[in-house]
Formats: C-alpha cells, structure tokens, sequence
C-alpha cells in the first residue's frame, strides 16, 4: 500500500490526517508510534519528521510532516476521489485558505490549552490550573463569535460545503465536547449546529473508531496485569 500514516490515535495530529484520508476514500495503512516509548525521537522515524513528532506520512517515496500540510496534500494529490475538500477556483479557494490560518492560529491556541488543563492532565494525576483554563475559554468564546457571525452567513467555514476549514477543527472539537467548554459552542446556534453536523461525518466517525479500538487495547492490557 503506497499511502502509510505513521502516528498515535491519541494525537489530535495523527487523527486530523486520518480523516482526511477517509473524506478522500484512499487507503492507507496507519503505522501506530508508541509515544511512551520514545520511538518518535529516534531513527528511522526522525527521517520522516526531523522534529520527532506526530504524524508523519508517506505517498511512495514522497514524505511530508505537519499535519496540515499532509491533509493538503491528500486533498490536491486526490483531487477526483472523495469529498472535494479543496476547490480551485482563485477567490473562494484563497477565502477558505483564510479560515484555515485561522483555525491554526486563533482557534487552536486556545483549545489546545484548555485540552491539556481538562483532559490530559486528569490523564496523568495532574492538577488542573483553573485560571488557565478561565483564560483560554475567553479567548476561544472570543473566537467563537467570529465563528457565529461567520456560520450566520455560510454553511461551513469555506462556504457552502465542507472543507479543510472544517475539517481541520474536528479533533479538538471532539476532545473539547466532552469538557465543561462544551457550552460556549453551544450558547452559539450556528456554531452549534456546525459542531453537531461535521462531528456526525462517516469520515470522523470511521477516525474515532480507530482511537476508540486503541483504548480498548489498554483496557484489555490493563486487565490482563
């Protein structure tokens, strides 16, 4: 199989390039990375991302990093398979391009801040730091009505379908709905309901799977010991 996603189903990283895989409908074969191990830091892997993180993919004997960067390449490599994810007309292309710079640098700031104070650090008998988390659920309500006002006028991010734009929200999106946060989405109605309808994607739903199953392995491990 010439595609190979090598990455954690923990890693938010890891699960947006899987999505993208799947709205394409190309196979792949995913190459789990034992975080805990540290093979991430060590050859070969750091032939395919110098900087010792997840993921990293291969196309043949093409190889990128970034999540991001690799959810582009699949959505232009594939262009005629799959959702569209990309368009290449010049303006609504450059204004989804918008929303995705957005995504990385206003949206994901926040939530990744408030993933790590209200869902790892529980993970690891860590304290919780609440002014942190009073901070960086302001800063993305503050987002988020950019998002409403935007929503209020499209369907998606991009315009009228699902794209990147969207896409590249799901995994924080997943992991910040089943936080005390959930509510800032919801107090919004087309955020809301943008939340509801890109969560409910058979893509998303075939990428949870694939952290659900992982999650199942430990458990399994667990009892075991």
């Amino acid at each position: 199989m010439a595609i190979k996603i090598h990455g954690s189903p923990f890693s938010g990283a890891t699960l947006r390039v899987v999505a993208a895989a799947h709205e394409k409908e190309v196979d792949f074969e995913f190459v789990p990375v034992d975080l805990r191990s540290g093979v991430h830091k060590q050859y070969p892997f750091l032939a395919l991302n110098p900087f010792g993180q997840v993921p990293a993919f291969e196309d043949g004997d093409f190889s990128l990093f970034e999540s991001r960067a690799i959810t582009k390449y699949i959505a232009f490599a594939y262009e005629g398979k799959g959702t569209a994810l990309v368009g290449m007309e010049l303006k609504p292309k450059v204004a989804r391009g918008v929303w995705m710079e957005v995504e990385a640098h206003q949206f994901d700031p926040s939530a990744s801040k408030l993933i790590w104070e209200l869902v790892l650090k529980g993970m690891f008998g860590m304290q919780t730091d609440k002014a942190i988390v009073d901070e960086n659920e302001a800063k993305l309500a503050t987002v988020l009505d950019v998002y409403e006002a935007r929503l209020g006028e499209s369907k998606y991010l991009g315009g009228e379908t699902f794209t990147l734009a969207d896409l590249h929200h799901l995994p924080q999106l997943h992991m910040l709905m089943g936080t005390r946060v959930k509510k800032i989405f919801d107090e919004r109605p087309h955020v809301s309901a943008w939340c509801k309808d890109i969560l409910a994607r058979p893509a998303w739903q075939k990428t949870v799977t694939l952290q659900e199953q992982a999650y199942q392995g430990i458990r399994s491990q667990e009892h075991i010991l």
